[in-house]
């Protein structure tokens, strides 16, 4: 069997990289013919590091923590390998980007078998913390955990079927051949040592055992505290020594200042397992519970060390039965008093140290590596999860439609425009570009469920646009949360999504009276479509007057609008046509399937197969840019695409894909070719993790959709734009699906039932 290892790895000093080498080794150990190259290791390097690692010849590949690019080369080169399976190391700071979310690029790449074993289970996780828990483990064949209460959070917060995890204690070294007495380590030779070992940081309480000595060293002069371990190489670079520096100061004040040691290095496993069977009493003395898993604990009771600790969760499991002792968080009394009354009472250290040895043998790392191997076979023999397969759509996977953070961010005033993460930021007020975009998906919605919620929302909405309104017909955009206007008059994209908006309300409206509403707006503002000046203003409004047509297919008028704006735009695409380029401007800004989406309806309602051809060729050429990793990845909004230079990937925004969507149904309505309907559901599935970092935008929790994605994480805001974005789409995804009901197996009941949630 060979295995890749995705970690950290030595000579790197991490507890992970420890870890990880510890479980090669227990692995190989079970195995008589396990060579040296049977493993491959895919070893993480840290940002910043100084100097390249000389690594063993075991590892394989680097990946640059916060190099996107070299994660999806480790992804190629494990599936070029000969593993037969793989294994993750997870902790969420060892990854790139925000909370490690670069891996999940590598993962959805990965072609083998994966096992996962996580070292952080948090109770209280953040959102993106939560949300990449729940990612990996759809990739993952099996969860390893080190403790029962890591197997009941991962159930209960995470949402992870419990069939999935398996419960794999930390190993510990064999300890044959490592005992040595105190006389063997200078620092111990006529001392009671308490120990302590690790990477220094305040979190670790040092303190509470330093304000113990006084007390100990009353009874037990002869007593030293010996601290083990470098500062926490973060420590480092914002504090420098000084928690170090502080802890001596403090035993200098309390008068035990030459009872305290520190051996400031990473040592060896050997050496440290030399110290760990020389202490007298090793302390674990964190300052709070929420530590699920302890290297260094396992490690200590796995010698046979009498050990005691604060009640933190891997504590409270792995002490139980009399195997080590606990005292509360800060009490140095109390911690004061357990010493005392174990190094006066030799029985009862004895007890503890046995009790903890005896345990501590079925910990042993070659026992450990049988429970591995075991699950290693499993994964081998199981079907890749979790992979994203390109133009899959599985409705039945897609959270459940709900208005209720569309309800949450209206008022009777209308829709809110922005929120801070889900919640609505009324500072912001509102603005005219998504309240006509709201009404859009009311409409759509009210089409899609006869929904009557939808059905008494629409108004507010409409409203909103009559109060924007000028006598003359033209649009403010901008409304503070007092109601004041904001601005003089909108821009043309406001202005051009509003007859957009318009234009479909008289379309396909639920009543003469709201029909008679939105004809008079619209009537109103048409003097002002022969001033329009930029091209998306004219796209919009291009696409209104198509809507408005199919209602009032005689309107000579409004066919002359059409067929102006229409030559504009044809005009504007041979302007700028060549070779290699074919767009409408020298550059692709924002929203842009919709000057394709303009022309195809505008071809839809004439005829006209010259603007029909025209929109497909800008359709390609848009796809050939945007599709061409085989998920969608919209030129970012940090710099445009310039013609003749590389696309910027990120600030990605979800209006981009809310117009392929309407770009790709729209094409298939004219030109009934299914890849249309497949693009259509490629670009969809952005929302939901199809994208360049592997994440859904989309958030279950409030219902929303997060306003982008950025270099190495989500914008965690969900402003009106980009939940109206993804609705809408949804809603035009529902409606190809229903339409093209034999090719989706998708019966009405079943699209109808499944998908609505109030």
């Amino acid at each position: 069997m060979k295995i890749a290892y995705i970690s950290t790895y030595p000579p790197r000093e991490c507890g992970i990289a420890t870890f990880n080498q510890n479980l090669i080794q227990a692995i190989s150990s079970n195995f008589a013919d396990h060579s040296k190259e049977s493993n491959i290791v895919i070893a993480l390097n840290d940002p910043g590091y100084r100097k390249e690692y000389v690594y063993p010849e075991e590892v394989k590949f680097t990946i640059r923590q916060e190099k996107q690019k070299d994660y999806l080369a480790a992804a190629a080169y494990i599936n070029k390998s000969s593993a037969d399976v793989c294994v993750l190391e997870h902790e969420f700071g060892i990854f790139g980007g925000e909370s490690g979310i670069y891996i999940l690029s590598l993962l959805n790449e990965l072609q083998k078998p994966l096992i996962t074993i996580l070292h952080t289970v948090l109770r209280e996780p953040s959102y993106i913390q939560k949300l990449l828990t729940k990612e990996i483990a759809k990739y993952s064949s099996r969860i390893v955990v080190m403790s029962k209460r890591a197997v009941h959070f991962l159930t209960t917060i995470y949402g992870i079927a419990e069939e999935k995890i398996q419960m794999i204690e930390h190993g510990v070294p064999d300890l044959t051949g490592h005992r040595k007495t105190s006389d063997d380590l200078e620092i111990f030779k006529s001392k009671k040592v308490l120990f302590t070992f690790g990477l220094i940081s305040r979190n670790k309480g040092l303190e509470t055992v330093v304000r113990a000595l006084p007390s100990i060293i009353a009874k037990h002069p002869e007593v030293v505290y010996v601290v083990l371990g470098n500062t926490h190489p973060g420590v480092i670079k914002n504090s420098g020594e000084e928690y170090r520096e502080s802890l001596k100061q403090l035993a200098k004040d309390l008068g035990v200042g030459d009872h305290l040691y520190f051996i400031n290095k990473f040592v060896s496993e050997d050496e440290l397992m030399y110290y760990l069977t020389a202490c007298h009493i090793y302390v674990t003395p964190y300052l709070n519970e929420a530590q699920i898993t302890s290297g260094t604990l396992s490690y200590a009771v796995g010698a046979g060390a009498a050990v005691l600790s604060t009640p933190y969760w891997h504590a409270q499991e792995l002490l139980d039965n009399n195997r080590g002792r606990l005292f509360n968080f800060k009490d140095f009394y109390a911690l004061a008093e357990i010493v005392t009354d174990l190094l006066d009472n030799e029985a009862k250290l004895k007890k503890l140290k046995y009790n903890a040895y005896q345990y501590g043998i079925h910990l042993r790392w070659p026992n450990i590596g049988k429970e591995y191997i075991q699950l290693l076979k499993q994964a081998i023999n199981k079907p890749l999860p979790g992979r994203i397969q390109k133009n899959a759509l599985n409705l039945a996977a897609i959270p459940p439609f709900s208005l209720s953070h569309i309800r949450r961010m209206t008022d009777f005033t209308g829709l809110l425009q922005h929120a801070k993460y889900g919640i609505p930021n009324f500072k912001e007020g509102y603005c005219l570009d998504d309240n006509s975009r709201a009404l859009i998906m009311m409409l759509m919605t009210y089409q899609q469920f006869k929904s009557k919620e939808a059905l008494d929302l629409l108004p507010v909405y409409l409203s909103y646009v009559h109060y924007m309104q000028h006598d003359d017909g033209s649009f403010h955009n901008f409304l503070s949360f007092n109601h004041q206007y904001l601005d003089e008059k909108g821009s043309e994209d406001s202005f051009g999504r509003t007859i957009w908006a318009l234009g479909f309300l008289i379309n396909s409206s639920p009543n003469s009276s709201y029909r008679e509403f939105a004809e008079d707006l619209f009537k109103c503002s048409i003097p002002h479509i022969k001033d329009l000046k930029y091209i998306r203003g004219i796209a919009n409004t291009l696409i209104g007057l198509a809507f408005y047509l199919k209602a009032h297919p005689s309107n000579e008028r409004m066919m002359s609008e059409l067929e102006q704006l229409t030559t504009y735009m044809v005009r504007a695409y041979q302007n700028c046509k060549s070779s290699d380029w074919h767009w409408f401007e020298n550059e692709m800004t924002y929203d842009n399937a919709i000057l394709p989406l303009a022309l195809l309806h505008s071809a839809d309602i004439s005829g006209n197969e010259e603007v029909k051809k025209t929109a497909l060729e800008a359709l390609y050429f848009l796809e050939k840019t945007t599709l061409d990793k085989g998920f969608f990845c919209p030129v970012g909004n940090n710099g445009w695409l310039q013609k003749g230079k590389s696309k910027p990937v990120f600030d990605q925004q979800a209006i981009e894909t809310m117009a392929m969507v309407l770009m790709y149904y729209q094409a298939w309505h004219l030109t009934q070719k299914p890849e249309m309907l497949n693009k259509m559901n490629r670009c969809f599935m952005w929302f939901h993790g199809h994208n360049e970092l592997r994440i859904p935008l989309y958030d279950p929790e409030t219902g929303g959709c997060c306003d982008g994605l950025q270099p190495g994480k989500l914008n965690r805001n969900q402003g009106a734009e980009s939940a109206l974005a993804y609705f809408i789409s949804y809603l035009v995804v529902l409606k190809a699906a229903a339409e093209t009901q034999p090719v989706y197996n998708i019966n009405e009941s079943t699209l109808k039932n499944s998908i609505f949630s109030k």
